[in-house]
């Protein structure tokens, strides 16, 4: 299975233009992270899964996830020998998809593939069909929003034929979107298309037979949130100065949502959202008139200098930072939604801190205890948690929706247990066999219902909230490779991150400057650009936690690449790990972004028990310049988000890259693909 002779020095295939739009160019740009922080070594309760009628089923880049019934967190720590393991666990017995750059779905052997809705399909049946020369604002508020991400699928409350698929809207790529679309001069209507096309879609959809195939409907539950939807602020920066602005003298009420990447669902029913790389939407970032704190904020956030990418400041003056600062700080927030109820108001919450939201998954201790995993997605940054004060109440829905606003944040701080001369950047092994060591989690604001205590220096609780990255700076945080999707095994409880790539880390020559941190046992690869994923056993509530690298990822005929202690000849080349799901018998599934080894990007599942600890299978590939997103695995069916086919520097919208899903000569939009057996039976058991 392994791509044969293959050098180190790929870049992501992640083209430019993805970077522009989807990230601000955060992957080319200065590192905003320029901290000093020492590496720290020198220095069941499943009931509660089901509320007020809804149940989690499964979802892309987070799980709803309860401790084991018998509390049990025992890891199975890796091997530096091969595993020997007689074939593939159950939930991984399928041919694996070889690398490829088809443009296409490509699915193992046996199993047939469909698209449950694509960009522009409508949500509502007043809703008119697309047509990519005939795009309104009005029309594109009541279709399916572009460049899907995370996703969910959840028990309808009321029929048990139907289910309900969420999703988010993370970003709007306008050169692939419009005819002959002038990136200097954006009409009006362009520019409020693109604000339509963000934010989340809530829609009912139907089982098809005895299949896992989906069907798209009309319900009353289905609904489009926007970058004009009100949001409520809450936690401990509602209300404060440095939320309030001309438009929202409250600091309470926020218009929209943006760059909404990976989630989560939790017990009670509704659905997280991250609001990531917020910054590009803003302009004049070199007029703002602000001093300290929000001054080296904008900064750390490398937002833009004069005119932003989409010029939407030229028509909604809260993008222009030289004319209302504040907005700058009411985004960047964890956002939750109920999706059982289509006139609720979204919530932005503030005690869980301001950056780069990633992922947004949660744990529950025996003891009910609430906890939410996070990671902020940049070269650098850092791995978080928010430990919730609250309980859950069953069937609760007012209650369970405020468990996010009181409890403690923490950033997390890694030490390797080899010594740094062990650590030599190419990948090899420290003498005692594996890639691991401990963590401490520090903390940074508590809030209960009583008020609300900074623990860090020279910040109000209020500044910590608001400049996360800036406090965890002050407490010396972990500096990670582009911490991504972040989220505990339902099965064992042991916590898993994917650390996506970094090829600033040890950089020399030109990236040399932009090199913030050599190599760590934590970050063991110089300049890497193939990713990590890591586990933690962590204490969950409490404050430490032991980690181990899983996976090293790349070509596993190099030899920087590590799979567990699995045999790495029978092993899928796996690249720039991004979203991670379970399946019902306890296997990581990783979806990818940006693969740098020739091939399209895919889903993968890795084996995490006894001697298949780190096999690594390709269950599917997406088609030509996209994005595997919002993995979902069922018994019944494997879904995910297909994000910005075709998304090539050279392509247009007159002369796209990519013809799916429609084929033809058709614009390539972004879409939902689902998966599942010709034969009827489970996803990944041939037995």
């Amino acid at each position: 299975m392994a791509i044969k002779g293959m050098n180190l020095l790929f870049q992501s295939r992640r083209s430019s233009r993805t970077c522009t739009y989807k990230c601000g160019n955060a992957c080319f740009g200065e590192c905003g992270n320029t901290s000093s922080n020492p590496y720290f070594g020198d220095i069941s309760r499943r009931s509660v899964l089901r509320g007020a009628g809804l149940a989690a089923l499964t979802i892309g880049g987070g799980s709803a996830l309860a401790a084991c019934a018998d509390g049990s967190t025992t890891q199975s720590s890796g091997s530096s020998e091969g595993g020997k393991a007689s074939g593939p666990l159950k939930g991984m017995q399928f041919e694996p998809v070889e690398p490829n750059e088809k443009d296409e779905l490509v699915v193992p052997a046996g199993y047939a593939s469909g698209v449950l809705i694509a960009w522009g399909d409508p949500i509502f049946p007043d809703a008119p069909k697309f047509d990519p020369y005939k795009q309104t604002a009005k029309a594109a508020e009541r279709q399916f929003g572009f460049n899907n991400d995370f996703a969910g699928l959840l028990e309808h409350p009321k029929d048990p034929n139907r289910l309900l698929y969420v999703c988010s809207h993370e970003y709007t790529t306008e050169p692939h979107m419009f005819p002959r679309y002038d990136a200097d001069n954006p009409t009006d209507e362009q520019i409020n298309i693109g604000l339509a096309n963000h934010g989340h879609t809530i829609l009912e959809v139907s089982k098809v037979g005895k299949t896992g195939e989906l069907k798209r409907e009309f319900g009353p539950l289905n609904r489009r949130i926007t970058g004009e939807t009100i949001f409520e602020m809450r936690g401990v920066a509602a209300g404060h100065e440095l939320v309030k602005t001309k438009a929202d003298p409250t600091g309470k009420k926020v218009r929209g949502t943006l760059n909404n990447c990976s989630g989560g669902i939790t017990p009670w029913g509704t659905f997280l959202s991250g609001e990531e790389n917020f910054e590009q939407y803003w302009a004049n970032a070199d007029k703002a008139q602000v001093e300290g704190k929000a001054k080296e904020d904008i900064k750390r956030f490398d937002a833009p200098e004069g005119a932003s990418e989409r010029k939407w400041e030229r028509l909604h003056d809260r993008f222009d930072l030289s004319k209302e600062p504040n907005e700058f700080h009411r985004f960047g927030w964890m956002v939750e939604v109920d999706p059982t109820d289509p006139y609720s108001t979204p919530v932005k919450h503030t005690s869980m801190g301001r950056f780069k939201h990633e992922a947004g998954n949660i744990y529950v201790t025996d003891d009910g205890t609430v906890v939410c995993y996070s990671g902020d997605d940049a070269r650098f940054e850092y791995i978080y948690k928010f430990v919730s004060s609250k309980k859950i109440k069953e069937g609760d829905m007012k209650h369970n929706m405020t468990i996010l606003d009181e409890g403690t944040l923490y950033v997390a701080t890694l030490k390797g247990n080899s010594p740094d001369k062990e650590i030599t950047g190419d990948g090899e092994l420290p003498e005692d066999g594996k890639f691991d060591g401990t963590g401490q989690w520090k903390k940074l604001l508590t809030v209960t219902a009583d008020g609300a205590k900074s623990h860090v220096e020279g910040f109000t609780p209020e500044e910590v909230a608001v400049y996360t990255r800036m406090a965890a700076d002050k407490v010396g945080a972990t500096k990670m490779d582009r911490p991504e999707d972040f989220e505990a095994n339902p099965h064992t409880g042991l916590v898993y991150v994917a650390l996506t790539n970094n090829k600033y880390r040890g950089a020399t020559g030109e990236n040399a400057e932009k090199n913030q941190e050599d190599p760590k046992e934590y970050a063991p690869i110089r300049e890497n650009k193939n990713g990590l994923v890591m586990e933690l056993d962590d204490e969950h509530a409490g404050e430490k936690f032991t980690w181990n690298l899983l996976l090293v990822c790349g070509d596993p005929e190099e030899a920087e690449t590590y799979f567990g202690g699995f045999d790495k000849s029978k092993v899928s080349p796996i690249s720039c790990p991004d979203n991670l799901a379970f399946d019902s018998h306890g296997n990581l599934w990783i979806s990818t972004d940006g693969n740098a080894l020739d091939s399209n990007d895919g889903l993968y599942a890795v084996g995490l028990k006894g001697e298949n600890r780190g096999e690594t299978r390709c269950f599917l590939t997406v088609p030509v310049a996209a994005e595997t997103c919002g993995p979902i695995v069922t018994d019944e069916r494997v879904m995910v988000n297909v994000q910005h086919p075709g998304e090539d520097d050279d392509a247009t919208f007159e002369k796209p890259a990519s013809h799916w899903p429609d084929g033809g000569n058709s614009v390539p939009r972004p879409a939902v693909a689902v998966v599942w057996r010709r034969d009827g039976k489970k996803i990944g058991i041939e037995a």
